[in-house]
């Protein structure tokens, strides 16, 4: 049968039906066994605990044992205990039961996304950093020191802002690397882009306000808004970014994607991003700036970011550790105005008090050591020949693809005169995954696809883009 596993379960036994006790504790064992609920090679509470804890004798609850030990449900083991032996036979049925339904906003919310099981042969989704070059040494050996400092403190209730060290070295960071010019104490740790939205949305916005994003669009930042009950605008991009023109009167909150504008990669320009802080002071709206990928820029100067340009403190600023190191770590991070912090700190308490104290404090140290810095420019040349490499093989699909221009990032973008649907179902089951440009869009649906290269490895990109192009060739654009 194998070893036993370390714990004994926990049984919840009710003695209140009509039967005896002794037989409410046998089926009630017996059924789940049967329903897996109980596995084989768990072990029972001994007979005098569960005694106890049921407020019965002793030989009632061995009665129920011997039973069951009978019937091959239970083996004993002297001086080690009772273990379940049987083996589930069926799932236990889920009741079929009205029950209380959610709010309709709900309704409009697709599931979450299922996990890749197994991964796809040649995977090019947007937005997935490449894991298999992710600090592992180095990450194990600052938790390591962490765990054997015996710092308590890592193991209680946190700061709802953050930890300090990291929010220090984030401020850092930021005004080195994009000239965002904030202390520590406008800096709240989040666990990124979606939560950050909540929160803003918390502080600011009530049911059927006015909020408006870009179209094509990030999709989570639209959907949590339409979530709480806000009303939400698609405003459409051209080449220069959001149309300040197109947002609609009354709007209170503009989601951007200003310096790598996400999907299409293109970055607002100087005039357009005045044009919006502008607009924003007059209207009394708040900016939500996604320094989207802006780690990884190949080509040109970087343009100042929103925050950057920002005088009146129109501005909350929006970064994230997901792209960089990995999305597992649920840590971001977001820069506002003093006059909105305290309200913040009060909304990230509230809705799930703090991020985990111990990935903090190891990203504090990973940064403060330079590691964090090493590993950026690392990464930031191997995404550059990804991007390279990508961009030169997109030429073999130019009878129907467009690439757009784009200089940062992990993904690259590319229109089409007729929807890339069929061809990205057909691709997925012949194991390359990528998304339509449709995917992204609310109001008018741009046709064309997105091919993210963080988490395809350099060496795929060729053999799955002709994999690609052999499909299209089938007719399954």
């Amino acid at each position: 049968m194998g070893q036993s596993r370390l714990a004994r379960v926990e049984i919840h036994i009710d003695l209140t039906g009509p039967r005896g006790h002794r037989d409410a504790i046998y089926r009630q064992l017996r059924a789940a066994i049967l329903a897996g609920r109980i596995r084989p090679g768990e072990a029972l509470p001994p007979t005098r605990e569960l005694a106890q804890r049921l407020a019965v004798s002793r030989t009632t609850v061995s009665a129920a044992y011997d039973r069951l030990t009978a019937e091959g449900f239970l083996a004993g083991r002297v001086g080690a205990g009772t273990f379940v032996t049987a083996s589930p036979v069926s799932a236990e049925p889920v009741p079929d039961v009205p029950g209380v339904r959610p709010l309709p906003e709900w309704d409009a919310v697709p599931p979450p996304p299922a996990p890749f099981a197994p991964a796809p042969e040649f995977d090019f989704r947007p937005g997935v950093p490449d894991l298999s070059r992710f600090p592992f040494d180095t990450w194990r050996r600052l938790v390591t020191q962490r765990l054997r400092a015996g710092q308590a403190d890592l193991m209680t209730y946190g700061d709802p802002q953050g930890h300090p060290a990291l929010r220090e070295e984030i401020a850092r960071h930021v005004g080195v690397s994009r000239d965002v010019r904030a202390s520590a104490a406008q800096v709240v740790v989040t666990a990124g882009a979606q939560q950050t939205t909540d929160l803003v949305a918390r502080v600011l916005l009530r049911p059927g306000d006015l909020a408006a994003v870009e179209d094509p669009g990030y999709p989570p930042p639209r959907l949590v808004l339409g979530a709480r009950g806000v009303r939400v605008a698609p405003v459409p991009v051209d080449a220069a970014g959001i149309v300040v023109g197109a947002i609609p009167a009354g709007t209170r909150l503009v989601y951007v994607t200003p310096s790598h504008q996400y999907p299409l990669g293109l970055a607002m320009s100087l005039d357009r991003r005045l044009e919006l802080l502008d607009w924003a002071e007059r209207t009394d709206a708040v900016l939500v700036e996604d320094d989207y990928d802006t780690e990884f820029r190949y080509t040109g100067r970087p343009l100042e970011p929103l925050h950057s340009l920002d005088s009146r403190g129109r501005v909350v600023y929006v970064g994230s550790f997901s792209k960089v190191l990995s999305p597992a770590l649920r840590l971001g991070f977001l820069i506002a105005p003093p006059s909105l912090v305290p309200a913040l700190v009060k909304a990230r308490y509230l809705t799930d008090w703090h991020a985990p104290n111990v990935e903090q404090a190891v990203l504090a140290a990973f940064m403060a050591e330079g590691g964090f810095a090493r590993h950026v420019r690392r990464m930031r040349k191997v995404y550059r020949a990804r991007h390279e490499i990508l961009s030169r093989s997109l030429a073999s699909f130019a009878d129907f693809l467009t690439p757009l221009p784009s200089s940062a990032g992990l993904h690259l973008s590319a229109v089409a005169a007729a929807d890339c649907g069929p061809l990205v179902r057909a691709a997925r089951r012949r194991g390359v995954r990528l998304y339509s440009l449709g995917d992204f869009g609310v109001g008018v649906r741009r046709h064309g696809l997105v091919f993210g290269y963080g988490a395809v490895a350099t060496e795929r990109i060729e053999p799955g883009l002709a994999r690609l192009r052999a499909l299209a060739d089938e007719g399954a654009a």
